[in-house]
């Protein structure tokens, strides 16, 4: 029996991008601060959800998404507060996720919609179609029947190719097919942007923290219409295409950020951090002495606020930050 092999090709285009991404994602690595920058990385990842949840329809804004991932009460349709929490544990779970597990897919899945689909964490078992806004069917999915089968093939075909296909190109291809198959009965969309995003997070860790669904949001309109045209010629390029350029679009905005957040870590705050070891809490004295410093005021000012105002640092006691037992550790 013939393997299975998603019909795309490799173009200009795509080659020219990947090299572009290629420059930008080394440029990134070398940011050697980039890793102590928790607030940025906090965002962004705020930002996937978001986005990827507005694509959906969630009318729910940043602010809004952001309270309810810090805990905080939020007035709002109670099924889209749920999204919000789903969405936020379903990305948490990227670090522990393999990317060629069709069960770790459904686990993800099943977090993504819990409470919210009823067939939640297990593929469809009725057919499924794309309408257009004046209700005309432009998308007959696969029929229920053949769905695990065509997921199979297309877990199969990445085992295979991932060492002999680009990461980007190949979670591009993964990203399409996943949506030409419609193997949920809802969460489709969402569930693909994810698991793209833990397909190259796998390749570069930096991936966890690019939220590649800010593009699309932003070029939604585009999206669809490269999914829809894929549909019809038969195979990923255009789609392909897209995503790259969406990638290399999101990077920019990335290296721009991280360039600012870069310049606020002064150096007073580097030398805090340097005297201070991970998870191990010390007193504003004790961090003072090390320091070498003896004004109180100086040493808040030029050096502890700047770090917990950035997320560098972290108290013991958030909720008593005046209180004489208060310490304070690297994270």
């Amino acid at each position: 029996m013939q393997k299975y092999v998603p019909p795309f090709t490799i173009s200009n285009k795509m080659l020219e991008l990947v090299g572009s991404i290629m420059e930008k994602v080394g440029k990134l690595d070398n940011f050697s601060n980039l890793n102590k920058m928790p607030v940025l990385r906090r965002n962004n990842r705020i930002h996937s959800i978001h986005s990827s949840l507005a694509i959906e329809a969630n009318s729910l804004s940043f602010n809004q998404v952001k309270d309810v991932i810090n805990g905080k009460l939020v007035l709002g349709d109670q099924k889209e507060i749920q999204e919000v929490k789903n969405a936020y544990k379903a990305y948490e779970m990227m670090s522990e996720s393999n990317p060629y597990s069709i069960k770790d897919l459904l686990k993800v899945h099943g977090t993504m919609t819990f409470l919210t689909v009823e067939e939640s964490g297990v593929f469809r078992k009725g057919g499924e179609g794309v309408f257009d806004e004046n209700g005309n069917c432009i998308f007959i999915a696969p029929k229920p029947e053949y769905v695990e089968s065509l997921m199979n093939d297309l877990f199969n075909w990445m085992k295979e190719s991932k060492d002999e296909i680009h990461p980007l190109i190949l979670s591009s291809i993964f990203h399409y097919e996943f949506v030409f198959i419609h193997p949920f009965s809802d969460g489709n969309g969402r569930t693909a942007r994810l698991w793209q995003n833990i397909i190259l997070s796998k390749w570069k860790e930096i991936f966890e923290y690019v939220p590649i669904e800010s593009q699309i949001k932003k070029y939604q309109e585009e999206y669809y219409k490269a999914i829809n045209n894929c549909n019809k010629t038969g195979n990923s390029n255009e789609f392909i295409e897209f995503m790259l350029d969406m990638i290399d679009k999101e990077l920019d905005n990335l290296l721009t950020n991280t360039e600012k957040e870069i310049t606020h870590i002064s150096g007073y705050v580097t030398k805090l951090l340097e005297v201070m070891d991970y998870n191990i809490p010390m007193s504003a004295f004790e961090i003072m002495e090390k320091l070498g410093l003896k004004s109180k005021d100086s040493f808040r000012d030029n050096y502890l606020n700047p770090a917990l105002e950035s997320g560098l640092i972290k108290m013991t006691l958030p909720d008593k930050p005046t209180s004489k037992n208060q310490m304070y550790y690297k994270d």
